[in-house]
């Protein structure tokens, strides 16, 4: 993937490659571009095949789904081969590449760099976590200078933390353009 984002944008800084790449291939992505391949489809018929008991719950698991993938294109590497298979996972992720060059979701990042020009740091806590173990919603603040100044909600404490930052580059005004 890094080759491929190299050779499509070679006026890019290494860590705008860097964040292309991260959100390009992360566990949400991977579960996309398994969905996109229909491989929860193929694990829900082949555990039922089997008899596999909440066959349907975990062949819709975005994480399932996204490790499935990850396990068939390193089976297909140890069948075929890394350049027999590489334009084939490069096309694959083609989507998840354009929409991380428009759609950066690294707000953490984004705010953490914009405080850092003013000498400044973002804190964050969790403030609820709220739900059953398995279908947990947690709520994250940020705090600059110990002043609030972002909330957020998400399935995880990453997605929340996220979120939040999100919220406080909203209040503070800052942007968050597009990686190119």
């Amino acid at each position: 993937m890094a080759h491929a984002l190299y050779d499509r944008f070679p006026n890019l800084s290494e860590g705008h490659l860097s964040k292309i790449r991260a959100q390009a291939v992360s566990r949400v992505s991977c579960g996309v571009v398994a969905r996109e391949l229909g491989i929860g489809e193929r694990l829900r018929r082949r555990g039922e095949e089997l008899g596999g008991d909440d066959v349907e719950g975990l062949s819709s698991n975005r994480r399932v789904q996204g490790a499935a993938l990850e396990a068939v294109f390193g089976a297909l590497v140890l069948e075929h081969g890394f350049d027999r298979i590489r334009d084939a996972v490069v096309a694959s992720f083609m989507g998840r590449i354009d929409h991380a060059v428009t759609t950066p979701l690294d707000h953490k990042t984004t705010l953490m760099e914009a405080l850092a020009k003013e000498g400044k740091k973002a804190s964050y806590s969790m403030l609820e976590a709220d739900g059953p173990a398995h279908d947990r919603t947690f709520t994250c603040a940020v705090s600059i200078d110990g002043d609030q100044v972002g909330s957020g909600d998400g399935r995880s404490k990453k997605a929340a933390e996220q979120a939040a930052a999100k919220q406080a580059l909203d209040a503070l005004g800052f942007e968050t353009p597009a990686l190119a």
